[in-house]
């Protein structure tokens, strides 16, 4: 069984008050014996503040007590079991936190980014340790590293890591050599379509089975945003795509039944494949990425 973190090891884990997103964990930082499928008896009060970090802590065994939503959700991501859901109190939006109910929750410590958090690092930092890496996304393997030491659990995060590993081996030799290209769309409210490029959480995912990308799509960004009468720009052998928020709202309603979508050969040959926002956009993390290479290996018919 882990040693129950307390207050003073997680102060001493954290090398002070709390960490920046360069600061690396003191040497006091307990360890965990092993990854566990179900939580501990004993482990730190612990408020995430985006999907990233809840899978961090939920992956390693932890239940936070308290999570932020992404503003276009009424929940938490719902690749996770109810029962674990169910016991995680929501402290706001991601971006927002409800900070006085954060401080209700009595927290051991907090998990964030700068890139959302950081105009309210210093109130939370009051609250408990606060740990907040540079961005989220991309970054989200060494970010779980981050995580995983202040959270006294390395032993089990490099055994997530080790299965991660020969899951991403299996799927890249059940697919092949197939020369696919994936295409990544995501429709967001009142925004333009975002067409997912080489810098973010799925794009590793399919760099890690050998899977490339439409030439719109292999630019060194975040993704590229292209007005709805530009859709040609997100085909690819196979499409993969999702909606956050209202679809009306987000543009997928019309695009959807245009004829600029029904022309892309994606769509035409039946290539087009709907997925989850709060699992493929949302998951970002170690689960969430099991998850989404189980359903692209079924999506792609290997």
């Amino acid at each position: 069984m882990p040693p129950q973190i307390t207050r003073r090891a997680l102060l001493a884990g954290l090398g002070g008050a709390a960490l920046t997103a360069c600061a690396g964990p003191g040497s006091g930082t307990p360890t965990a014996d092993s990854a566990t499928d179900t939580p501990p008896p004993a482990g730190p009060r612990v408020v995430t503040l985006d999907t990233a970090e809840l899978d961090s802590a939920m992956t390693l065994g932890i239940t936070p007590v308290g999570a932020a939503r992404a503003p276009a959700d009424s929940g938490l991501p719902d690749y996770w079991s109810a029962s674990r859901l169910a016991q995680i109190t929501l402290v706001g939006e991601v971006g927002s936190p409800d900070t006085a109910l954060i401080r209700r929750l009595k927290p051991d410590l907090i998990l964030g980014s700068q890139v959302r958090d950081a105009a309210h690092y210093e109130t939370l930092r009051r609250i408990a340790p606060t740990l907040l890496t540079a961005t989220t996304g991309h970054p989200w393997k060494a970010n779980f590293q981050q995580h995983a030491q202040a959270l006294g659990r390395q032993a089990a995060a490099d055994a997530v890591t080790a299965a991660y590993q020969r899951h991403t081996g299996q799927v890249a030799e059940a697919l092949g050599p197939s020369g696919r290209r994936i295409s990544l769309v995501r429709f967001v409210e009142n925004a333009p379509v975002r067409l997912y490029a080489r810098q973010n959480f799925l794009a590793t995912l399919l760099d890690d089975v050998q899977l490339s990308r439409p030439d719109q799509q292999n630019a060194a960004q975040f993704a590229v945003e292209v007005p709805a009468d530009q859709i040609a720009r997100a085909d690819g052998d196979v499409l993969l795509y999702a909606v956050y928020g209202d679809p009306d709202a987000a543009g997928a309603t019309a695009t959807l039944a245009s004829p600029g979508w029904q022309a892309l050969s994606a769509v035409k040959a039946h290539r087009a494949f709907p997925v989850s926002d709060q699992l493929w956009f949302q998951g970002i993390g170690y689960t969430g990425a099991n998850a989404v290479l189980d359903e692209l290996q079924h999506l792609l018919g290997a």
